[in-house]
């Protein structure tokens, strides 16, 4: 017996996500163990009156190309690729791995190389979606990997998921305008503010968001959702940080990291476990070391570090900091091929002021 679940999921993600229209192309990327959810996205779509093409995937050929491929291969851009995302009007993503720690033990230097043949395509879509111009959205389809490594039996991480994404309840569209409106709030509130310090026992830091705007994230990129972030003026970052939990990035597990900046650069990183492929990382361009973007996790609804980020940055009472690329749409200007999210928790004797102004304590908005 199916899910009525996986259809509700598949009906936000389709008219409220990304609202398609009659006409519209859309293309959907999902992992393999999503198949239930991609059939009833690609039905919506059709109730929509869109058109649909899919691309069903896996890490397994990733890994082909990471541990096998010569540099010049490595460094290849897939054509196909490059023309769906100039042209289709909305892209939906099904994250669905076999298992989420394939790619560990490839060679740090060989995922920057393939990194850096992803530059144009992440341009493009970058350009679209500030623009506008290009409507995409994300989720997690709850499989055994993904189970595993929040330590969450698959039905626990069923109910887990539907009850982020609200496809648990009679109306899950009508739960999401909610959190867009408590949401809007504090994003007015931040417009035309310059200066954030958050201090804390895990941060001293400082930075500007000076002619930056803050983006209520409701649900229509990310699903789940709960957060509003910006991006920071690129070489005002001053001060430390220590992240309190493990930040992972293509199947690499890194923890313990704390990051030093002055004049917006990091010009120190150290990590517990696993820092030379933190070094790496931060290598990766001359944009790396700088940061993409601010965040502040609103969803109170998620308490548990589940070791996916698009959870885990929404954590209730969190902020979070991304090394690479920035935010057009929030005026962002920091170009690199990686952006990269590490998790704080501010739940205990941490603060966020706004122009002198304390906007937020201990994991609460004050204002």
């Amino acid at each position: 017996m199916s899910d009525p679940r996986v259809k509700k999921l598949a009906d936000v993600l389709v008219n409220y996500s990304t609202k398609i229209q009659p006409g519209e192309w859309v293309h959907i990327n999902a992992g393999l163990e999503a198949l239930p959810l991609a059939k009833e996205v690609a039905a919506a779509v059709v109730v929509a009156g869109g058109h649909f093409t899919v691309n069903m995937n896996t890490l397994d050929f990733r890994e082909i190309l990471l541990k096998q491929g010569n540099d010049d291969q490595l460094e290849w851009a897939s054509p196909l690729q490059l023309e769906m995302i100039k042209n289709v009007d909305s892209f939906i993503y099904i994250n669905a791995p076999e298992n989420t720690r394939s790619l560990s033990e490839v060679n740090p230097a060989r995922q920057q190389l393939w990194s850096k043949s992803q530059k144009d395509w992440r341009e493009i879509y970058m350009q679209r979606s500030a623009e506008d111009d290009l409507r995409w959205t994300i989720t997690n389809y709850p499989c055994q990997a993904l189970a595993q490594d929040a330590d969450m039996s698959l039905s626990d991480y069923e109910d887990f998921v539907y009850k982020a994404t609200f496809a648990d309840q009679d109306d899950p569209m009508a739960a999401w305008q909610k959190i867009h409106d408590e949401q809007q709030r504090l994003v007015d509130w931040m417009a035309g503010k310059k200066t954030v310090v958050i201090k804390g026992q895990h941060a001293d830091i400082s930075l500007s968001i000076d002619g930056r705007s803050f983006i209520n994230s409701d649900g229509g990129r990310n699903m789940p959702s709960g957060e509003i972030f910006t991006s920071p003026v690129e070489d005002s970052v001053q001060g430390w940080v220590e992240f309190t939990y493990p930040a992972i990035f293509r199947g690499v597990e890194v923890e313990g990291v704390r990051l030093e900046f002055d004049k917006g650069k990091i010009v120190k990183a150290t990590a517990e476990k696993n820092e030379d492929f933190l070094l790496k990382m931060l290598d990766t361009d001359e944009g790396s070391r700088y940061l993409g973007e601010l965040g502040i996790g609103t969803n109170f609804g998620i308490q548990r570090f589940t070791k996916s980020i698009l959870y885990d940055e929404k954590i209730g009472g969190s902020f979070h900091l991304a090394v690479g690329s920035g935010f057009a749409q929030a005026g962002g200007k920091n170009e690199s091929s990686i952006h990269w999210d590490l998790i704080c928790d501010a739940k205990e004797d941490t603060e966020m002021r706004v122009d002198g102004e304390l906007f937020y304590q201990n994991g609460k908005f004050m204002v």
